[in-house]
């Protein structure tokens, strides 16, 4: 498999003062067993190979294998969350905590290793939702309705993010922001992207900042953005021009010019791989581990599969990798 050659660094859980994470889009089972599926997006994976038994027990697998602290996945079928990953990550010392994307049947999950953490609070939100009823995205709704196409849009999207605040066991005063969401998938949406992505980091803001000031975050997921996107570059700088070019990601019509910032110092932690998606018509790097670059650092980033690897049944998923992407996976030291 893609992976036997990852688990050789990850055959421990980490030491006390260290975290390993994982991010990592399962490719979902109401997606993978359509008939476009198999014959235009997978067309070179056997079929036998998007079967949800077959997926399913690679993944258990290639899970249980990292050792995690922490793992983060999108696209997660409610019914594997429950009777598949739940209970074989739980017989491996994980607890897990979902969220579904109300209109898809499928949705987010977050483990965390019970000897390791606690959960103290959780802060979900639907972007749609949170945008409309939730004081804190006011002026970001108001600049917003000047915009109806765009507008009309982002509240049609269903995404949504997960954000744990979990506490240290062995020292309890150390706690984290974990948050996971995927966004808009659209090749022309990065405008969307943007706005989602300034929503979840003002709901982040108000959960690292306010009600547990000073907490250090970490923020996963699928954000369908390559690192030269506007949006790639709006986390990892802190802001985004009104005149930014994604803001006319879909022509002049869907314009929605407007600056945004955001006060946290993020970093990717495993930079900036050739690709974390490979399918037949397109591979690139849409998946990130985001880390709060004052607390916390990277102490050693598994290597992803090699592209000899990963072509090997020509792209993915394929019979020996359960997904279209690859898990990106680390380990974290407190500073």
């Amino acid at each position: 498999c893609t992976f036997d050659s990852r688990h050789l660094y990850t055959k421990k859980v980490c030491g006390e003062g260290s975290v390993r994470i994982v991010s990592y889009n399962i490719l979902a089972d109401t997606y993978a067993q359509t008939e476009f599926s198999r014959t235009v997006l997978y067309p070179y994976c056997a079929p036998y190979a998007l079967e949800v038994d077959y997926r399913q027990n690679l993944l258990k697998k290639e899970l249980t294998g990292y050792t995690a602290d922490l793992i983060c996945l999108q696209e997660v079928d409610k019914s594997v969350f429950l009777d598949s990953l739940g209970p074989a990550l739980d017989a491996f010392g994980l607890e897990g905590c979902f969220k579904i994307k109300e209109k898809q049947h499928e949705g987010l999950a977050i483990f965390y290793r019970r000897d390791k953490f606690r959960l103290l609070t959780q802060h979900d939100i639907a972007f749609n939702e949170a945008l409309l009823s939730d004081p804190l995205h006011k002026e970001l709704c108001d600049k917003l309705a000047e915009y109806p196409l765009v507008q009309e849009k982002v509240l049609q999207r269903s995404s949504v993010l997960q954000v744990l605040v979990l506490q240290s066991t062995i020292n309890p005063s150390r706690k984290i922001c974990v948050a996971n969401t995927h966004l808009y998938w659209h090749p022309k949406g990065g405008n969307i992207r943007l706005i989602q992505i300034a929503v979840a980091l003002s709901h982040i803001r108000h959960v690292a900042c306010a009600l547990y000031p000073h907490i250090p975050v970490i923020f996963c997921g699928d954000f369908n953005s390559t690192p030269s996107s506007g949006a790639y570059s709006f986390i990892g700088s802190g802001s985004i021009a009104e005149d930014h070019q994604d803001w006319l990601s879909n022509g002049e019509e869907e314009r929605c010019n407007m600056t945004l910032s955001h006060p946290f110092q993020l970093l990717s932690a495993c930079g900036e791989p050739a690709y974390t998606n490979y399918v037949g018509g397109f591979h690139g790097c849409l998946d990130y581990i985001f880390i709060d670059k004052n607390a916390l650092e990277v102490e050693q980033v598994i290597p992803l599969p090699s592209h000899e690897e990963v072509t090997t049944h020509q792209a993915l998923p394929s019979v020996s990798h359960p997904s279209d992407h690859i898990a990106l996976v680390c380990d974290l030291k407190w500073k």
